[in-house]
């Protein structure tokens, strides 16, 4: 009786930590499918204007999806060039938004317009470029100060002999990632 009680114990709780997994996985796909069915209803939506209007509204429905699928995935992974695909990603559906809004001109005023959109575009993604560059400058930093952290460590251990010395190297290398 105790046997069947534990081993219906140990499959609940196996159950239970997998469940957040699988929920997870699922919950990605319906954001996705979600996200599509909004992009599909802003489109329709668009159906009712005419000319540059409608190209406008039709801009604004696929960035709105570009955007709402970057920032899904950098949710998903949480990885920092997930998050910089997120700021690249705006800087492009910014940038074919105001494009298209310069339709409506014509002339220098409509070059003016182009220009400023390039300008606000290669902006933003310079930003981009010097946030992912920053991210990896701090995790450069982060190294250097694991390696120095772990070279002194190192040091100390060679003021000990024997077993000691072999104990203390081997700790040293657990805590800082080194083989």
């Amino acid at each position: 009786m105790n046997t069947t009680f534990a081993l219906k114990t140990t499959l609940l709780a196996v159950a239970l930590a997998v469940m957040p997994l699988a929920h997870s996985a699922a919950m990605t796909k319906a954001d996705k499918i979600r996200i599509t069915a909004e992009y599909k209803a802003d489109k329709a939506a668009c159906g009712s204007l005419a000319g540059n209007a409608n190209d406008i509204c039709v801009e604004r429905a696929k960035g709105k999806e570009k955007l709402a699928l970057a920032q899904l995935e950098y949710a998903y992974t949480g990885k920092a060039e997930d998050h910089n695909k997120i700021m690249k990603a705006k800087a492009e559906v910014d940038y074919a938004i105001a494009k298209e809004k310069c339709d409506d001109l014509a002339g220098n005023p409509k070059d003016v317009c182009v220009e400023e959109a390039q300008a606000a575009e290669t902006k933003a993604l310079a930003d981009a470029k010097l946030d992912k560059k920053v991210g990896d400058a701090q995790t450069e930093a982060a190294d250097d100060k694991r390696d120095a952290a772990y070279k002194v460590a190192a040091e100390k251990c060679d003021a000990l002999a024997g077993d000691a010395k072999t104990s203390c190297m081997s700790a040293a290398k657990l805590k800082f990632g080194k083989n």
